[in-house]
């Protein structure tokens, strides 16, 4: 009988255990948290940014920071708002750098819309990519992350009740661009949107 690989064990170790490894600069520690987070972080920046290519190119820079900034993190149990709290700083910049060039890119197709259920998740992404940007990250963090709005608040270093409106106007907006979707008594079908 042969020894496990490191790299086995480490795909079987408690993630507390690969982050505390990783904080010590363990690059094979530090794989298996990308190994792990990845698809969650991409998927996060798609809803954010509605570009998958963009996306992944956020994704792998804030990874590339996480890296470089690991040692200081204070405690493997903050390591998951710490990777959150740093995409949403990459999302940030490349808005603050990117200007006007994004929001063209971010301009709606002008084809019709795809039959009801099948076309949800598109039309969702498209009626997300219409709020504005702060009311976007808000949403997100409530609805895709399961963020309080007192974590959104401090996540972005917002007063409560700004975070509280952003996420009442966002989810507003977002049921009036929906309301194709509807129910005959008017209401969204909650549980079709909170699978997405």
């Amino acid at each position: 009988m042969t020894a496990p690989s490191p790299g086995r064990q480490l795909g079987e170790a408690h993630e507390a255990i690969v982050i505390a490894l990783a904080m010590r600069g363990d690059s094979a520690a530090f794989n298996e948290l990308v190994r792990r987070r990845q698809a969650w972080l991409r998927n996060f920046l798609r809803r954010l940014c509605r570009d998958p290519a963009l996306a992944d190119d956020l994704a792998q820079q804030s990874l590339l920071q996480a890296w470089r900034s690991l040692p200081a993190l204070k405690s493997a149990a903050a390591f998951t708002a710490w990777l959150r709290r740093l995409a949403i700083n990459t999302w940030l910049q490349h808005l603050r750098t990117a200007g006007n060039a994004l929001a063209t890119r971010l301009e709606l197709p002008t084809e019709p819309a795809l039959p009801a259920m099948a076309g949800l998740q598109l039309d969702l992404d498209q009626a997300l990519a219409q709020l504005r940007e702060d009311v976007r990250l808000c949403v997100v963090l409530a609805y895709h992350e399961g963020l309080s709005h007192s974590e959104i608040a401090a996540v972005m270093a917002l007063p409560l009740g700004t975070v509280k409106s952003h996420v009442t106007r966002g989810s507003a907006q977002l049921r009036s661009m929906l309301d194709a979707y509807a129910s005959p008594t008017g209401e969204l079908h909650a549980g079709e949107l909170h699978e997405r």
